[in-house]
């Protein structure tokens, strides 16, 4: 058996990218942060970490992978998210009936935020 347990995000500053991160999550350092890697975990959740790398790493958009991130509330999270230093990220191709907004934090790692008023598919597929 698998489980994902970290994912990894190529960062240039660790600091800044441990702080943005660890306030968009409220998450917490699993350990204290060496110099080039960080390993943060939610406080209180059976979710994976999110660990942070410094390693140069050319950007590609599309990225090939990206986080999707739940909210309750997500009018709320993109302004929290916004207000943390994340932008939105306009595409032409966004579907009138999506249910996600693009967003990157402060050095353009991509992520969707989901609305997701009903948080029991998420315990169904904890589950399989």
């Amino acid at each position: 058996m698998l489980k994902i347990v970290s994912i990894v995000i190529r960062v240039n500053d660790l600091t800044a990218q441990s702080r943005f991160w660890q306030a968009a999550l409220h998450y917490v350092e699993r350990d204290p942060a060496d110099d080039d890697w960080v390993v943060l975990k939610p406080r209180d959740a059976d979710t994976p970490c999110i660990s942070l790398d410094v390693r140069h790493s050319e950007r590609i958009l599309p990225p090939r992978i990206h986080l999707d991130i739940y909210a309750d509330d997500q009018a709320v999270e993109v302004r929290r998210l916004t207000e943390l230093g994340a932008r939105e990220v306009q595409w032409d191709g966004l579907p009138d009936d999506a249910d996600y907004v693009i967003m990157e934090d402060p050095e353009g790692n991509r992520f969707c935020v989901i609305e997701s008023p009903d948080w029991s598919g998420w315990e169904q597929m904890q589950g399989q």
